[in-house]
């Protein structure tokens, strides 16, 4: 007899990952729009413009940590349930170490050297503003997320 349930349980959806990634974007998002406003930057191509390369980046290492935390979290022996991993990897896409630091660190980088290869400008204290702008705003939300989580339980 297999060890394996293979009664298919209830379609379950965790929207845990789905929602982390859109807090993330909507970080980036946030980001962009505020550095045009205090540039004084108007245009909605200009915007897209200047958010495509860390929206790229973004989603290029959302792909690897997702990948990399659904590979990494070994199953329970009990747990015959293959979704019960899959939440447990979405929870941890919130955690601000490693997986939120990854993220920012990532994000930023690779969009800046996006920018950059695509004839942006990084002049002056732009890659020290985009690291610490966009540091505040997707560790903060985890932050906030955490407490939140916390204070209910």
């Amino acid at each position: 007899m297999s060890r394996f349930n293979l009664v298919l349980p209830p379609p379950r959806r965790s929207w845990a990952a789905t929602l982390t990634f859109l807090a993330d974007a909507g970080a980036v998002a946030l980001f962009i729009a505020l550095g045009r406003r205090t540039h004084e930057e108007s245009g909605l191509s200009g915007y897209a413009d200047a958010l495509r390369p860390f929206l790229m980046a973004l989603l290029v290492v959302w792909l690897g940590v997702f990948l990399w935390q659904a590979f990494a979290m070994a199953r329970t022996k009990d747990s015959t349930d293959a979704l019960a991993w899959r939440e447990r990897a979405a929870r941890r896409l919130m955690a601000i170490w490693p997986t939120g630091v990854l993220v920012w660190v990532v994000t930023a980088a690779g969009g800046l050297a996006l920018r950059a290869a695509g004839g942006g400008g990084l002049s002056g204290g732009f890659p020290y503003v985009t690291f610490g702008v966009l540091g505040a705003l997707m560790l903060g939300w985890r932050l906030v997320a955490i407490l939140i989580r916390r204070r209910r339980a």
